[in-house]
């Protein structure tokens, strides 16, 4: 299975991203790419820095535009599209989500954000409905694949119960970056915090992770501050290995193989899956022991 995250800056009108989200997706396909990811939220700037009722106005139902339009180019290209969405669900009800389409340009699954942050510029508890489809893992033309979101990628537990139900390759669309103020202090370690964890899922998984983030700096409504998007997207291997790896300001698409038969071999040797004390986690489902 040939992967492909796709790392761009996004603009503030949907219908141009759209477009230019579809456009790199066909980049990606023309590359040999079978199953492509884009970043988190991709159709906008990153909205959540402020909390404002009246973005609300960006979201999209699901089957929508996104899908209707990159559904249009998965099945022209005869690829998988993993489209992160606003998604409006009812009134008053959105979620942070991810449409799975798959080569026939179908919609083929949809994966809701389970873990809502809520920090300085990172207001999404105003915006989104914690996820209520659980943790998943997707049947494609090309492999087994399992979507997690952003803050997702901090939590061990998630990225365990998707590979558990055969993920080879765990997909992280994400939206991160650096206060600018924060960066020269902070922002190696949080940069290093970030690649560390994923690569710790790969490993204590024994699956692929691809992180896909966005780049540029986007300010703050209120013009203090923003948000310095690193970028920095990559796909590592079921052993933690870089495979690809993508510049802090570049817009660009990383290629890379996820290959079974490597995945077999590193499970046989850490069996890591084989040796878990499943008879003794059962404080893991409290808040606090």
């Amino acid at each position: 299975m040939r992967v492909a995250a796709i790392q761009i800056a996004c603009q503030e009108g949907p219908e141009g991203n759209l477009e230019k989200a579809a456009e790199w997706v066909a980049k990606a396909a023309d590359q040999g790419a079978q199953v492509i990811c884009l970043p988190e939220l991709f159709r906008s700037h990153y909205f959540c820095q402020s909390e404002d009722a009246s973005l609300f106005d960006l979201a999209e139902s699901v089957p929508g535009p996104t899908t209707e339009r990159l559904g249009a180019v998965a099945k022209e290209k005869g690829v998988v599209v993993l489209a992160p969405v606003f998604e409006r669900r009812a009134p008053g009800i959105y979620h942070n989500a991810l449409a799975l389409l798959n080569e026939r340009g179908e919609m083929a699954g949809l994966y809701r954000k389970m873990h809502i942050p809520d920090d300085p510029g990172f207001y999404e508890k105003f915006y989104f409905t914690p996820g209520d489809l659980g943790f998943k893992a997707f049947d494609t033309l090309f492999g087994r694949i399992g979507t997690l979101i952003c803050w997702d990628q901090w939590y061990p537990e998630g990225a365990r119960l998707t590979a558990l139900q055969g993920a080879a390759i765990i997909f992280y669309p994400t939206a991160i970056g650096w206060h600018p103020q924060e960066k020269a202090e902070h922002g190696a370690a949080q940069h290093d915090a970030w690649r560390t964890v994923q690569r710790g899922h790969a490993i204590a998984n024994g699956v692929y992770v691809a992180a896909v983030n966005r780049i540029g700096f986007e300010p703050a409504p209120d013009g203090d501050g923003g948000i310095e998007f690193w970028g920095r997207s990559f796909i590592a291997d079921p052993q933690g290995v870089i495979l690809a790896e993508a510049s802090t300001n570049q817009e660009e698409i990383l290629v890379a193989d996820v290959d079974l038969r490597h995945l077999e071999s590193i499970r046989r040797n850490w069996p890591f899956l084989r040796d878990r004390r499943i008879d003794a986690y059962g404080g893991i489902e409290q808040r606090w022991l």
